[in-house]
């Protein structure tokens, strides 16, 4: 079974912080790269972050500094911590393998969570 439950969206003000949490089955969870994607409107989904299952971190560019994934092996669950927000950092965000679940030859995605950012 394949679960993705992604929360924790919302509004947040620039400069401000927001904690993404997502709840991953344990069969997923326990053997593979997890990542943070980020969906825009008119744009290419793109990963934003990832954590290897050694706890190994990377981050695109925009958000370094900005972005900690962690990961919590007693939950089976990943975090994206977000700070310094900018306006840009507004999308649709999902949790995921990397690369992302494949299910009869399609992606499988959670439902995502919305994180608005605006003054």
């Amino acid at each position: 079974q394949v679960q993705l439950v992604e929360s924790g969206g919302g509004w947040g003000q620039p400069g401000g912080s927001l904690r993404l949490s997502c709840a991953v089955s344990e069969n997923i969870f326990q053997s593979n790269t997890m990542g943070w994607y980020r969906q825009v409107p008119g744009k290419a989904r793109e990963l934003v972050a990832r954590i290897t299952t050694g706890s190994l971190t990377s981050y695109i560019n925009s958000v370094k500094g900005r972005f900690i994934i962690s990961r919590d092996a007693a939950k089976t669950s990943v975090y994206l911590q977000m700070n310094g927000l900018k306006t840009e950092d507004t999308g649709t965000y999902y949790c995921n393998t990397v690369p992302w679940i494949i299910i009869n030859s399609r992606p499988w995605w959670g439902q995502g969570t919305q994180v608005t950012v605006s003054s």
